[in-house]
């Protein structure tokens, strides 16, 4: 009797920890198959997006859209003479202009040339009136369709589409529209809700 009551209870024993192991891997994979093809955990390198983003910030992006509009911040891993990512907020897409006055420090976009408007920018560092070197646009341009016009927050630290080592950024080579903030560098760890204005 005492062994048969030993027998059950292993076999009890053993079938819950099958099931516990069970929930553990399903969980588990199920995580892994989120961020592998919803969501992306991307570390912010570089002051481009300052006063937004910090250097040794981390972002979760989301890689299940592919409908980009003004204001998105965006991480781009187009081929190209920097050969690294890039995180830059969305300025303009395919078939707007876009005008960046260096005198007055201002960016328009419109669907033509005679309906640009000022873009009113709350979250850049500084208004862009330094012309990079690489620029070599004759403004106002037009984005072509399937691409997006981006631009660093930091408009006058910023390695972007103005100029001629990233140039129009292809939809295809987006991976990602940043949703969610984790906050790492200088200022200690915090999750907030991505703020993009």
């Amino acid at each position: 009797m005492k062994v048969l009551f030993m027998k059950k209870l292993h076999e009890k024993l053993a079938s819950s920890l099958f099931e516990i192991a069970s929930i553990v891997l399903s969980s588990v994979i199920a995580i892994v198959c989120i961020f592998a093809f919803l969501f992306r955990l991307v570390g912010v390198d570089g002051t481009s997006m300052v006063p937004t983003l910090q250097h040794k910030d981390w972002l979760i992006t989301s890689t299940a859209t592919s409908d980009y509009e003004y204001k998105d911040i965006v991480i781009i891993v187009q081929p190209g003479m920097l050969n690294e990512p890039l995180v830059k907020r969305v300025i303009a897409t395919g078939g707007q202009w876009v005008d960046v006055d260096y005198v007055n420090g201002t960016v328009s976009v419109g669907d033509t040339p005679d309906t640009m408007v000022e873009l009113d920018e709350p979250y850049i560092k500084e208004p862009a009136d330094q012309r990079p070197f690489t620029d070599n646009h004759e403004y106002p341009v037009q984005v072509p369709e399937g691409q997006l016009f981006c631009m660093g927050d930091n408009r006058n630290n910023s390695t972007d589409s103005r100029s001629d080592l990233v140039g129009f950024i292809n939809e295809q080579y987006v991976l990602g529209k940043a949703v969610y903030r984790l906050v790492s560098g200088d200022t200690g760890f915090d999750t907030s809700k991505f703020n993009i204005y």
